[in-house]
């Protein structure tokens, strides 16, 4: 098996929002913002090789989207899926499975693209099968308002009514060495991966811990629609990642992209901090 780290963006948003009650006076020490109050953000995606299939999870926010709407996130930088595809040696026609966490703009945008005629949405996997849990469907097909802002039906409706998207119903076995478990705090029924590599557990993040500064249970970014909820869900992983050493692949870490944890008098905080690739020291993790 290997898994690879993939750019899918690089862009801002609003810092306060990102660490809900947490004053600035707090956040700001370790995580600087522009005139805008705006901070830096990665979308970062989890390519896993297995050998029989290549899974990509989430595909960040693609370019679908009005000049209107980047004059808020103000994308930035030269990364991007298909530049992360191309270094690593892989083509998007390769892709099996797209399993998306959750179907918010920046992770599942970048799953179709206009046809040539500007209109038509066609996939960007073209042989992909495409997932996501059917508890969190039925969620954003009826959204709440305070969430509704965060779901374009243009980036996945277009998927399912083409046959191309399948649900989860219930944690479990994706495929030998991928287990998905699903959280409910940031939105309801978000996909959580963890793959077993050598017999350690690698988690993807996504937005159930953004970031190592959303380690610390009260620093729960204003989006989570269940704030209590995230803040026990995180308390009850933390237990599992002590036991067993987890490693914690962050999707929206912009410095940051992997960590394990520590029990500190503070509480639980990340201890060593390094990137995915640094794993045994290679390029990429293979086992």
């Amino acid at each position: 098996m290997k898994i690879f780290s993939v750019t899918a963006d690089q862009w801002r948003m609003d810092g306060g929002a990102c660490f809900g009650v947490v004053p600035k006076t707090v956040w700001g020490k370790h995580v600087p913002s522009d005139e805008n109050n705006k901070i830096p953000i990665s979308t970062r995606c989890l390519l896993v090789d297995t050998g029989d299939r290549l899974i990509l999870f989430d595909t960040g926010m693609g370019n679908k989207q009005s000049e209107k709407f980047f004059s808020y996130y103000y994308l930035f930088g030269e990364e991007g899926l298909e530049k992360s595809f191309k270094a690593l040696g892989y083509t998007f026609e390769q892709v099996t499975d797209v399993v998306f966490t959750h179907l918010h703009f920046d992770h599942v945008g970048g799953a179709l693209r206009w046809g040539p005629d500007g209109k038509t949405p066609e996939p960007v996997f073209p042989n992909a099968t495409h997932y996501c849990s059917k508890e969190h469907w039925d969620w954003a097909m009826d959204p709440n308002p305070r969430e509704k802002a965060s779901f374009f039906p243009e980036n996945y409706l277009p998927l399912f009514e083409s046959g191309r998207l399948e649900f989860i119903h219930e944690e479990g076995e994706f495929c030998p060495g991928v287990h998905l478990t699903i959280k409910n705090g940031h939105t309801r029924g978000q996909i959580i991966p963890v793959v077993d590599y050598k017999g350690r557990k690698v988690v993807f993040t996504a937005d159930f811990i953004a970031a190592v500064l959303n380690i610390p249970l009260a620093y729960v970014p204003s989006f989570d629609i269940e704030p209590l909820i995230s803040m026990q869900e995180k308390e009850s992983f933390y237990k599992e990642a002590l036991a067993q050493d987890y490693v914690l692949f962050f999707q929206h870490d912009f410095d940051h992209e992997c960590c394990t944890l520590e029990m500190t008098p503070k509480g639980v905080r990340a201890k060593e901090i390094f990137k995915l690739s640094d794993l045994n020291g290679q390029s990429e993790l293979s086992g």
